[in-house]
C-alpha cells in the first residue's frame, strides 16, 4: 500500500503520459511504443504505468480519447464559426481525413478498432461514442444544410452515415498509404461526390 501511495505522489499529470504516448507514435510508429519505453519518457516504470492504465489496450484508449477530445474541440470551433453549410461540411471534412501516411490519430485508431474485437462492453461503448460525436455533428450540419436550401432534402442521419462510411474508407487508405490515394485525391473525391449527391445548384 505505502509503494501505491508513493507511485501516485511520484506519477506525472494523466494528461502528460497521453501526449508522451501520442508523440512517440507521431515520431516512431505505433510499434514502437511500449509501456517500458513509454514509462522512460514520463519517468514511471512500466509496473507504475500499467497500475495507472491496467493494459496496454487501456493506454491506446485513453490516448484516443484524449486526443478525439482535441479534435472535437477544434470541430466544434469550425461547426459554429460563420459561414454557409457547405463551407463548414468542407472543413468537417477537411478535419476527418488524415494529414498523409501514418497520421498519428488515424494509425491509432486503426489499432484500437483491431483490439476492438477482443474488448469489453465498456471499452465498445467508449469507442462508439468517439464515433457518436463525429455522427451527430454531422447530422446536424446537413439538416441546417437543408433547411437553408443549400443542401438537398435528404434524410440527415442516413446521408451522415454513408457520407462516414466513404470518409473511413478513403482514409483507411490515406493512413496505410495506399498508392493513388493521397490526401488531395481523396478531398477532391469527396467533393465530387458530395457535388453530385448533396448539393443544390445554386450552392
Amino acid at each position: 500500500m505505502a509503494g501505491a501511495a508513493r507511485a501516485r505522489r511520484n506519477a506525472p499529470p494523466r494528461e502528460e503520459v497521453l501526449v508522451a504516448a501520442m508523440d512517440m507514435i507521431a515520431e516512431r510508429g505505433l510499434e514502437k511504443l511500449t509501456m517500458a519505453g513509454l514509462g522512460r519518457e514520463v519517468g514511471m516504470s512500466s509496473g507504475h504505468l500499467l497500475y495507472y492504465f491496467r493494459s496496454k489496450d487501456e493506454l491506446l484508449l485513453q490516448t484516443l480519447e484524449w486526443s478525439e477530445g482535441r479534435l472535437g474541440a477544434e470541430r466544434s470551433r469550425l461547426l459554429t464559426r460563420p459561414g454557409t453549410a457547405r463551407e463548414r461540411l468542407e472543413a468537417y471534412v477537411e478535419l476527418y481525413v488524415p494529414d498523409g501516411h501514418r497520421d498519428p490519430h488515424w494509425t491509432l485508431w486503426l489499432e484500437v478498432w483491431n483490439r476492438s474485437q477482443n474488448a469489453d462492453a465498456d471499452a465498445r461503448e467508449r469507442q462508439a461514442a468517439i464515433e457518436g460525436a463525429w455522427h451527430r455533428d454531422l447530422v446536424a450540419l446537413l439538416a441546417e444544410g437543408v433547411s437553408r436550401g443549400e443542401f438537398r432534402p435528404v434524410d440527415a442521419d442516413r446521408f451522415a452515415a454513408r457520407l462516414r462510411a466513404l470518409l473511413d474508407g478513403f482514409s483507411i487508405h490515406v493512413a496505410i498509404g495506399l498508392r493513388g490515394t493521397g490526401r488531395e485525391q481523396v478531398i477532391a473525391h469527396v467533393r465530387e461526390f458530395l457535388a453530385e449527391t448533396l448539393l443544390t445548384p445554386d450552392a
